[in-house]
């Protein structure tokens, strides 16, 4: 009898071994009773196939193992599914990562119950990797930009599967891109150049380092069909630098962030002598550039700073309704990207100077006795100066912060904008305005410096003020450090936008400033996102 016992708890320990085995670890997650009996082979098969997915496990779980790709009924999904990875390649993605044709071959193959539940969960992996990537982008750029600090606006796993099978399948998926009008003029954009480059691109290259209106000859021939195959000129046969064509010139400088004066100096001429395929690099980050702020929300407001092109903008209901040009910090100092909320601004601000900069430009002559505009802090409280033993200090150990009250030569001048954040970047007023008169406008040290500060003030408070002006001088003539809040906060994204179509459809390009693009398009060609060959 204990012979008989020993056997039958043997057996028993060998079929659990062997039910752990076939389903992969998934015994706890089944019920107790035999799971042969209880699921079919393709519900056991996408139990094995999802187990090591905590999002896709959960999910099938609850769906009690039924499948969502591979029934009889989900035709549609499969469809909607394999299209939209054939047009992957549309929104700039890496289609290699979706294996297209191995997912074919596995819907193909599906030819018994076990290989149904292989290609059941394969899809829902894929459906997952595209969406993310085609809804908030498939770079990190964090990993590869120290001054990248954008949260990208990637979907909660179950999330999408969950939404995904109570929808339409096919708008679902169309919904995932960024539905800006930006996004879908660059998307547009996109397939343009693709089309050009199959036409043979913009034509010989432009053989001159200067041109002028009234000049004659072939370098500038080239310069008119250039300009004619970049959209800035209507079809035309003359061999002059005439009126039209002085006008093209000037219109492809202001698109490209040129003082526009009509003369295609050494510059000009370098920009219009990119290639299609810059162009189409560009307009490739760009998107996914778009797909980092693709949060879904509809803003009625917000505040975008563009740091390439040095202005920022306030945008209410998708058109720009303020713009006033920026500082940006320097090359040395480069303002991050991220994004937050506007909550407050500061009338008549102290300066407290940054530990950094303090170091740097006053705290060595602060030690040797120099005469300085700023107070020293200590908890809040102004420390007398000439109670301070200096010598016992150097810069690394000095104790104090230093405050620039506030008053006419405040470094941040008569207003702040502020958006609290770990890096403390804020918009700001400047009494060093004349910066503003240069076309590129790197100076700070991290933080915007605004050319119309007062104007920009103005324009937030008239949403909460019938009036903004009399409230904001007030509160300025009274020579007072005030807090005046925003009755609404604002979304703010400081972002590195070289690249993006205007609503007349003509392609905006701003320099690379920071070497950041260089970087990121290394990045994303590395993917195999690459041009299409022209006979492709």
């Amino acid at each position: 009898m204990c012979g008989h016992v020993a056997r039958f708890c043997l057996l028993q320990s060998l079929r659990n071994v062997l039910v752990s085995g076939v389903l992969a670890g998934l015994a706890a997650m089944l019920p107790h009773a035999s799971v042969a009996d209880v699921f079919p082979a393709e519900r056991q098969s996408i139990a094995a196939a999802a187990s090591s997915d905590a999002n896709l496990a959960a999910f099938y779980r609850d769906r009690d193992f039924a499948p969502i790709w591979t029934g009889a009924d989900d035709a549609a999904r499969r469809a909607a599914l394999v299209r939209a990875l054939d047009k992957a390649g549309h929104h700039g993605l890496p289609v290699a990562r979706y294996e297209l044709d191995a997912l074919r071959a596995a819907f193909e193959g599906a030819t018994n119950p076990w290989m149904r539940g292989q290609a059941e969960v394969m899809a829902s992996r894929i459906f997952l990797r595209y969406a993310r990537d085609v809804h908030g982008g498939f770079l990190n750029p964090a990993q590869l930009i120290p001054d990248i600090f954008q949260d990208q606006p990637h979907r909660d796993p179950y999330a999408l599967m969950d939404g995904f099978l109570a929808s339409e399948p096919h708008r679902f998926i169309a919904d995932l891109p960024p539905q800006s009008p930006g996004y879908n003029r660059l998307l547009r954009m996109k397939l343009t150049l693709e089309a050009l480059a199959r036409e043979g691109g913009y034509g010989p290259e432009v053989e001159a380092s200067r041109l002028r209106p009234g000049e004659t000859g072939q370098a500038v021939v080239q310069l008119r069909n250039r300009l004619i195959r970049m959209g800035y000129l209507a079809r035309s046969a003359t061999a002059e630098y005439d009126a039209r064509l002085q006008a093209a010139v000037m219109a492809f400088q202001n698109n490209h962030g040129l003082e526009a004066d009509g003369v295609a100096g050494s510059q000009t001429i370098a920009l219009i002598n990119a290639s299609v395929e810059d162009h189409w690099n560009e307009v490739v980050l760009a998107m996914e550039r778009h797909r980092w702020l693709n949060d879904g929300k509809v803003h009625d407001r917000l505040i975008f700073v563009n740091l390439t092109d040095f202005h920022t903008r306030v945008i209410d209901n998708g058109e720009v309704s303020f713009i006033t040009r920026s500082v940006i910090g320097a090359r040395d100092r480069q303002t991050p990207e991220f994004s937050d909320e506007m909550e407050h601004m500061v009338i008549n601000p102290s300066w407290y100077v940054p530990r950094s900069i303090a170091q740097r430009s006053y705290i060595p002559g602060i030690l040797t006795g120099g005469s300085s505009y700023m107070q020293l802090m200590s908890n809040g409280r102004v420390i007398d100066r000439a109670s301070v033993d200096m010598s016992r200090f150097s810069v690394e150990s000095f104790p104090f912060e230093l405050r620039q009250p506030p008053g006419p030569n405040n470094a941040l001048g008569t207003v702040k904008f502020m958006f609290p954040n770990r890096h403390a970047i804020y918009l700001h007023d400047t009494p060093e305005q004349h910066l503003m008169a240069h076309p590129v406008r790197a100076y700070s040290s991290g933080c915007v410096r605004l050319a119309d500060p007062h104007e920009f003030a103005y324009h937030l408070l008239a949403r909460q003020s019938d009036d903004p002006v009399g409230l904001f001088q007030g509160i300025l003539a009274s020579e007072k450090e005030t807090y005046l809040h925003l009755e609404q906060h604002i979304p703010v994204h400081l972002t590195y936008w070289t690249a993006w179509v205007e609503s007349d459809g003509h392609l905006q390009i701003r320099p690379d400033i920071y070497g950041r693009n260089a970087i990121l398009s290394q990045a994303i060609q590395s993917l195999g996102v690459v041009m299409p060959e022209p006979s492709s």
